[in-house]
């Protein structure tokens, strides 16, 4: 309650500033080419890197020549994942998934970071975390919600949410995520929103060893392991393991959470270590982009694996029917 007052400064500012946008007090920049926003209403937890990883990866097998923006949020890759220690976990994770065949600029100022990609002929942007970035004219926006926690419990900082709901309004397409069904979130965004739903579960596509665990070829069987990890909804990951447990082998031990994006110390792995143990795991498990905000060194006896997850919308062929018709109608009649 304490920090509501600060929620209601936030909203009042959130919706400032769209309103100067609309306005043309603030001019937004075009880039030469289709731009696909993929945001959220929330901060974090929605699955949107692994739907962007999805979505791109679409695009490029029609033959288009596509490219990812994003502002590279906090975390570092790595050196010993062959990423520059720099790098956030992110951006990291997105270049293992598409390598080089698609390219990744990162930058606050995503109309800077879009140039080098404009230079290489590359005319289908995909805007990552592009919902609230208004200084980029998109030509499609779709907005990711976890059906665990669609709008945060409220607005930033007592919440999660960084726009209030009527912030839809502007959507084009809105996904529900982790959700087969959910009829009543549903039917409350159709009267948010004109914008037509979709769905989209998370999907194990595999539990993978993190470096240093090379030699394990698999996840060792009937392994009981005990989870972390540094997102912005990890309830949503606690979620997922629970679905996941017949995969994984039986139910987790436990879970460790993080802040989101958090880096990771020797010493915290340790004690991480230790809690697994007292709980009888013999195995540690954490999120894809985790594992790229881990410490050079793994001072660990037990080993450690990441969940490689899916995200893509059930209906594929629907979604991507009304994705293009909206980009064809905006390139068409502009925006």
């Amino acid at each position: 309650m304490a920090l509501r007052p600060f929620s209601l400064v936030y909203g009042l500012a959130a919706r400032g500033r769209v309103a100067a946008y609309r306005a043309g007090a603030v001019r937004a920049q075009r880039l030469p080419g289709a731009v696909i926003s993929v945001g959220n209403l929330t901060v974090g937890g929605t699955g949107k890197t692994p739907f962007v990883a999805w979505l791109a990866a679409r695009l490029q097998s029609e033959g288009k020549r596509v490219g990812i923006l994003m502002r590279g949020y906090g975390g570092f890759a790595s050196r010993s994942r062959g990423r520059p220690a720099a790098e956030p976990d992110e951006v990291a994770m997105l270049r293992a998934r598409l390598g080089l065949c698609v390219p990744v600029g990162v930058g606050k100022n995503r109309y800077a970071a879009a140039q080098p990609l404009v230079a290489q002929g590359i005319d289908w942007f995909v805007l990552d975390d592009g919902f609230q970035h208004l200084h980029l004219v998109r030509d499609a926006d779709v907005v990711l919600l976890d059906a665990t926690d669609p709008f945060g419990g409220g607005l930033l900082p007592a919440g999660r949410a960084r726009e209030p709901r009527s912030a839809l309004r502007r959507a084009d397409m809105l996904v529900i995520s982790r959700a087969e069904r959910a009829p009543g979130l549903e039917s409350l965004l159709q009267r948010l929103s004109a914008a037509p739903v979709f769905y989209a579960q998370t999907a194990l596509e595999g539990i993978e060893p993190v470096r240093g665990w090379a030699d394990a070829p698999a996840a060792p069987a009937a392994a009981r392991f005990f989870a972390f990890c540094g997102i912005g909804n990890p309830s949503a990951f606690e979620a997922d393991l629970q679905r996941w447990a017949p995969q994984l082998g039986g139910a987790v031990a436990g879970l460790q959470a993080f802040a989101d994006h958090h880096r990771y110390t020797e010493d915290e792995l340790r004690r991480i270590e230790r809690a697994a143990r007292d709980a009888g795991a013999g195995a540690l498990l954490c999120t894809e982009k985790d594992s790229f905000n881990l410490p050079p060194a793994l001072p660990l006896t037990l080993p450690l694996f990441y969940c490689r997850i899916r995200l893509q919308p059930a209906d594929e062929e629907g979604f991507l029917r009304v994705l293009r018709e909206v980009v064809a109608r905006r390139r068409g009649g502009g925006r």
